[in-house]
């Protein structure tokens, strides 16, 4: 099935609710990806390319008082998977711009949120069955999930609020950009945000300006909540509001991303080319 292919139209007689138009969009969402699933896939193994590489290759130069750096480095590579939803989000959009396909879904008698939901809703689904592998080689190279079952569910859930929210940024950025190419470029380029963040290293050893736009950063927050939901390592009291209160920050980020992006993407898909 091609890219381009739309949702069935509805017989005259057949009712349309936003519910129905969301899942039909979310199901032509996930044929697609099973049609071509090359990008998910490049994004999805990408992070257990980075376990392996700097958990063996860097790990053993980063020395890690009382903790283990392949322990340290899953939880926030998985934080950073929750964060890519921008980069996936902006090329679907922005490729179902490019291509006509938003223009025609806009003829259709269709709810208006329906599009943008079934997008982040089929991105969300995806994200949970691809977050699998890199659990299961993350718990291969040594890490573990120290903490209780109900503080693992609460990281993962976490880890998936993340992304939703992320993912309606991407959305919203794609209907604004309506080039594929532009997206895939700008989309590369979101790979410098876990860089800024306590993803793969801690913040205290960082220039001062520095520690403060890591710690503001929401990857911070979201790797600070998963390890210490997970129980590997405790959050920093010394550190910025976010990181010091993790759960709470990702919370707040994931709401206020919410908040912002999803009326934006709404009334942007409404509007169109305009």
């Amino acid at each position: 099935m091609s890219s381009t292919t739309l949702v069935h139209e509805r017989p005259a007689t057949t009712a349309s609710t936003p519910v129905a138009d969301a899942l039909a969009v979310l199901g032509r969402h996930l044929q697609r990806i099973k049609a071509a699933p090359g990008v998910v896939i490049l994004t999805q193994t990408m992070p257990i390319t980075m376990l392996l590489f700097f958990g063996y290759v860097f790990g053993s130069a980063l020395a890690m008082p009382g903790q283990e750096y392949r322990a340290f480095l899953v939880p926030g590579l998985l934080a950073s998977t929750a964060a890519n939803g921008i980069m996936i989000g902006m090329f679907q959009a922005s490729q179902d711009c490019h291509r006509g396909v938003m223009d025609r879904f806009r003829t259709l008698p269709m709810s208006r949120p329906a599009v943008p939901f079934g997008q982040t809703a089929a991105d969300l689904l995806t994200t949970a069955v691809g977050m699998v592998p890199l659990i299961l080689v993350g718990l291969a190279v040594g890490w573990r999930i120290e903490g209780g079952p109900l503080a693992a569910l609460g990281a993962f859930g976490l880890l998936l609020l993340l992304r939703f929210a992320t993912s309606w940024l991407g959305c919203w950025l794609g209907l604004l950009i309506r080039n594929e190419e532009i997206a895939g470029q700008l989309g590369s380029a979101t790979f410098i945000l876990p860089l800024l963040s306590n993803a793969y290293i801690p913040t205290d050893n960082l220039p001062g300006w520095l520690r403060t736009v890591a710690e503001w950063n929401p990857i911070s927050a979201m790797a600070s909540a998963t390890r210490d939901l997970f129980g590997n390592a405790s959050p920093a009291a010394d550190a910025a509001w976010p990181v010091a209160h993790p759960v709470a920050g990702t919370l707040a980020w994931s709401a206020v991303l919410l908040a912002v992006f999803v009326p934006l993407s709404v009334r942007r898909y409404a509007r169109g080319g305009e």
